[in-house]
C-alpha cells in the first residue's frame, strides 16, 4: 500500500473555493480504480491549512491517479488558491499479513522491581 500526507496553505480569500475544489477532486479520485481512500481535511492550527491524505493499492494505481483529467484540472486551479509551499509525503507500507515469512513473537516486559 501507498499513503501520501500533503499540506496545502491556502489563502483565506479563496478558502470557500479551496474546499470547493477539494471536495470536487476527492470526489473524483475516490472512484478510481487502486484508491482505498482519499480526503482532505482543515487544520485544527490553522484552518487556511489543507491535510491530504491518500492510500492507494500500488503505485502504479498513484501513477495513474496523475494522469487523470481531474489532477490535470485541480492543478491548473491550485495557483490561484495557494498562499505557500505544498509539502508532500510519500510512503510504502506492508502489512504484516503481506510479509508471509515474518515471524511475529510479542515478549513479555520485564517485571517492575520497586
Amino acid at each position: 500500500m501507498i499513503i501520501v500526507h500533503g499540506t496545502i496553505p491556502i489563502r483565506p480569500d479563496c478558502r470557500d473555493k479551496a474546499l470547493e475544489l477539494a471536495r470536487t477532486m476527492a470526489d473524483a479520485t475516490r472512484a478510481e480504480f487502486g484508491c482505498i481512500s482519499y480526503d482532505f481535511y482543515v487544520g485544527l492550527s490553522d484552518p487556511n491549512t489543507l491535510m491530504l491524505f491518500q492510500e492507494w493499492e500500488t503505485m502504479d494505481a498513484l501513477m495513474d491517479h496523475f494522469q487523470t483529467e481531474h489532477m490535470e484540472e485541480f492543478l491548473q486551479e491550485l495557483p490561484e488558491i495557494v498562499s505557500g509551499e505544498i509539502t508532500t509525503r510519500r510512503y510504502a507500507v506492508q502489512s504484516v499479513d503481506d510479509d508471509e515469512d515474518h515471524d511475529v513473537s510479542v515478549e513479555e516486559p520485564p517485571p517492575v522491581i520497586h
